[in-house]
């Protein structure tokens, strides 16, 4: 048997054909969600007269219709075609996302967003499993990073030029304008994505051969699984999903409310409130490259999770401290955006190298289902917290907590132990499950 070429001799084209595509797709998806904190903050609540509570309500229905359908997604996009399911994804949640800036009724503005999670539900998992046909394991922290790194880098620019599209064109223009190139990005994304690198013409033969060998002899090494149950029920997944659950709670939280925090304690304009809540973005990006790197080069995962979570948990616990100062809690919610954003890239590397690819898939849906409700828990109760009692204090001090038993649980995952197989490429020293 051959032994497989290292990471350093495959194609370098795929990163520079296929990342482009997995992070402007996500990106779109993370708009078309996250938009509406900034038009909640740029006059909707006004408008159509929707209390606190019924604006977190409306944030936080898009991650009902999101659960429901991971699993289902993550199966059909291993099965059948990544490629299929996020054209037809990418079609629906744009005339979703435009229909938000022509309904005025809050009703129909209900179900609206509830479909919007149910078409965005499959995209995150079947990128992830999308990475797993086209890159190795010390490859995938980095290319999961620049799939999630659409999630700080487009609110990043979104809390922005959103904010200024309200003040120009209102918040229904601005939902209009940015759904709209979700459908045009349907067809680039069809024109350039192939689901399994058998299918690529625009590698070579010697390429392909190369590539599908390597990850090939990846999978031989893995234990047999015992089908979708016995994998969704395994310790492993069971604490990931917890985990990720908590995790989401104190993202989410801070995604949806971040505009609204910044405009009560800053007291400044809703365009100005886009450029200063753009800021921890930047910070969370910076990290999420630079941790990935540090995980694919080590070999390692857990070690480059955990340690994060507790900054960000940090971040947030000074923030309710220093109670309604903005301007000196202000660094703390950048750092705990650098905490929350950095993990990203080497967990959803790591979760594909604890189970074989035929029942992975299955498994990044459910962990990816309970971060859904994580996510719903996260925007409607920060923003009832922020509505019952005044201030921002006790949802910093809640989503400090959920980040704390975050990082707690990835202690109690561990990783199988697996025989090396003969011929196959070295395996990473470390997974997720592995403490460093």
């Amino acid at each position: 048997m051959t032994t497989p070429p290292p990471a350093a001799a495959l194609s370098p084209r795929r990163w520079t054909r296929l990342m482009p595509m997995v992070f402007v797709t996500y990106s779109f998806a993370y708009l078309e969600r996250s938009n509406f904190s900034v038009a909640a903050a740029g006059g909707m609540a006004d408008d159509l007269r929707i209390s606190g509570s019924v604006s977190a309500l409306l944030g936080s229905l898009f991650f009902l219709g999101y659960f429901a359908f991971q699993i289902p997604g993550a199966v059909y996009a291993e099965r059948r075609s990544v490629k299929r399911l996020i054209v037809w994804c990418l079609v629906l949640w744009g005339l979703l996302a435009t229909a938000q800036g022509l309904i005025p009724d809050v009703r129909a503005l209900m179900i609206v967003r509830f479909l919007l999670g149910v078409s965005e539900a499959a995209v995150l998992p079947a990128m992830v499993i999308h990475i797993t046909h086209w890159f190795t394991a010390r490859e995938r922290g980095r290319a999961n990073t620049w799939l999630i790194l659409g999630n700080p880098a487009t609110v990043l620019w979104l809390t922005v030029v959103s904010g200024y599209l309200v003040e120009w064109v209102g918040w229904h223009g601005m939902f209009i304008a940015q759904g709209v190139p979700a459908l045009v990005w349907a067809f680039v994304f069809h024109k350039f994505i192939d689901d399994h690198p058998r299918d690529a013409r625009w590698l070579t033969s010697e390429e392909r051969t190369a590539l599908e060998g390597a990850l090939a002899a990846e999978q031989r090494r893995l234990p047999a699984a015992g089908g979708y149950l016995a994998a969704l029920r395994s310790r492993n997944v069971v604490l990931l999903s917890l985990q990720y659950f908590l995790w989401s709670l104190g993202v989410y939280g801070f995604v949806f409310w971040l505009p609204s925090i910044v405009r009560a304690g800053s007291d400044e304009g809703i365009g100005l409130t886009g450029l200063i809540s753009a800021l921890p973005y930047l910070f969370a990006c910076v990290a999420m490259l630079v941790n990935s790197r540090a995980s694919d080069r080590a070999g390692a995962r857990n070690r480059y999770v955990w340690p994060w979570l507790l900054l960000g948990a940090a971040g947030f616990y000074g923030s309710y401290l220093l109670g309604d100062a903005f301007w000196l809690s202000y660094p703390l919610l950048c750092l705990a955006a650098a905490g929350m954003y950095a993990p990203y890239g080497p967990y959803f590397a790591a979760i594909p190298e604890l189970l074989p690819q035929k029942v992975s898939a299955a498994a990044v849906g459910l962990i990816n289902s309970f971060g859904a409700l994580g996510g719903f828990a996260g925007s409607y109760l920060v923003g009832m917290l922020n509505d019952v009692t005044g201030s921002t204090g006790a949802s910093f001090l809640t989503m400090a907590g959920c980040l704390v038993t975050a990082a707690a649980l990835m202690w109690f995952v561990r990783a199988p132990r697996v025989p090396a197989v003969a011929g196959a490429a070295p395996a990473p020293a470390t997974t997720t499950a592995q403490n460093g």
